[in-house]
């Protein structure tokens, strides 16, 4: 019974450090840097890429998004990547003038899959293309995005993730739990690391990469979150990634606990391939780099890791108080800590970044009542992926008709 009371006293110190960690991290997101110099003055041209698979419904609104943006029509083209689809979302993008290339592969469905087969065929061709960014089909985007990334690329930046919006944040309590949930993401850990020198993550879509960084070797990546595993793979490689919170996209957010529990495991998945694959690399870039950002992704994919320990430490207070060594009250106290954390500490986390973000809090209220539970969800989540993973992609039905000037 000793050595169990030591562990769980190890453990607990443990959970504490991790999260005293990420909390001065966050911190740093209140602090005003100065921006990073210009070292060019140049209008670069872009591929604005946007693979699809059935998005016939939302395809559209994308496409005039991306042709109003107040950048130079010239210097950037419009593809859109029909993947494996039944639909007419091929003919729908045609039809505004995008750039439409067809693709059917039964066997590798996935976004990742569909950019490797693009951007590898771009990099044959020799495109004349500076840099590529790459949206979701569900996606409107801000007039200003193509400015604040040129900024970015003439600021050095070869990889950089822009600020991911919300286009239906008050639909239910699912999409207002996504909305808190990303815009505590994009304030207290892309911007929190950016203004410390440390390396954001690419999250999905509104992100933007240097055409000459992936030549060499393409586009590969063979995970459920091919954006984390980039992420993960350029900082295991001592490359920092950027962050443009200028740079808007706003995306549209499942409304219902069914898709919510299918992306979300999707997510979970993929990070645990991530665990699988890039552990080694991370912690051998820790002990080749030594510098902070390096260590900074290796936690980053410890968090899944650290809610399961989490777990372990309240089954270790309950093993301690049956073996004697601990009172009924210190046990409850530990319970009603561990609960506190879990289920006020997001809730006041959420209302504070509302304020901070300047975000209306009254259409927020039932998100932020249920926001415990969004992530009490993901907790559960998280576990049934590590105990029975499904590798399958399921597509997310998107049906909201929102135009970039509806927003």
């Amino acid at each position: 019974m000793k050595y169990i009371y030591i562990l769980q006293q190890a453990i607990g110190w443990i959970i504490v450090i991790y999260w005293l960690y990420q909390l001065i991290i966050s911190a740093c997101a209140l602090i005003q840097f100065k921006e990073k110099p210009l070292i060019k003055d140049k209008k670069h041209k872009f591929m604005m890429i946007l693979p699809a698979h059935n998005e016939s419904a939302v395809i559209g609104n994308l496409v005039e998004s991306l042709q109003a943006l107040d950048y130079p029509n010239e210097l950037y083209d419009i593809y859109v990547i029909a993947d494996n689809c039944t639909d007419n979302t091929a003919q729908i993008a045609k039809d505004l003038g995008a750039i439409v290339y067809e693709r059917f592969d039964e066997h590798n469905k996935t976004k990742g899959f569909a950019l490797q087969w693009f951007l590898n065929q771009k990099i044959k061709e020799d495109a004349d293309y500076d840099a590529f960014c790459v949206f979701d089909a569900d996606n409107v985007v801000d007039k200003n995005f193509l400015n604040a990334m040129n900024k970015k690329l003439c600021q050095g930046e070869e990889i950089v993730q822009g600020y991911r919006d919300i286009k239906n944040p008050s639909d239910s309590w699912i999409s207002a739990g996504y909305a808190l949930f990303y815009w505590m993401m994009n304030r207290f850990y892309h911007l929190a690391r950016y203004n410390l020198g440390l390396s954001p993550l690419i999250n999905g879509t509104g992100f933007m990469v240097d055409f000459n960084l992936i030549k060499p070797t393409g586009w590969n990546t063979i995970t459920l979150t091919e954006d984390i595993e980039f992420s993960l793979k350029n900082i295991a490689k001592g490359r920092k990634l950027g962050w443009a919170t200028d740079a808007i996209v706003y995306d549209e957010q499942p409304t219902e606990f069914k898709q919510s529990w299918s992306q979300r495991s999707r997510w979970t998945v993929g990070h645990i391939q991530c665990m699988k694959y890039y552990t080694k690399d991370l912690a051998k870039g820790v002990a080749e780099y030594r510098t902070l950002m390096n260590f900074d992704g290796f936690l980053y994919l410890m968090g899944i890791p650290m809610m399961v320990v989490t777990i372990l430490l309240l089954v270790l207070n309950t093993v301690v108080f049956i073996g004697g060594e601990m009172t009924l009250g210190a046990l409850i106290f530990n319970y009603a800590k561990y609960m506190a954390t879990t289920l006020f500490a997001p809730v006041l986390a959420a209302v504070f970044t509302l304020i901070i973000e300047k975000r209306p809090i009254k259409p927020m209220v039932k998100g932020i009542l249920m926001y415990p539970i969004f992530m009490i969800t993901w907790l559960a989540i998280n576990i049934k992926c590590m105990i029975k993973p499904n590798t399958k992609w399921e597509k997310i039905e998107h049906k909201r008709d929102v135009k970039i000037n509806d927003i």
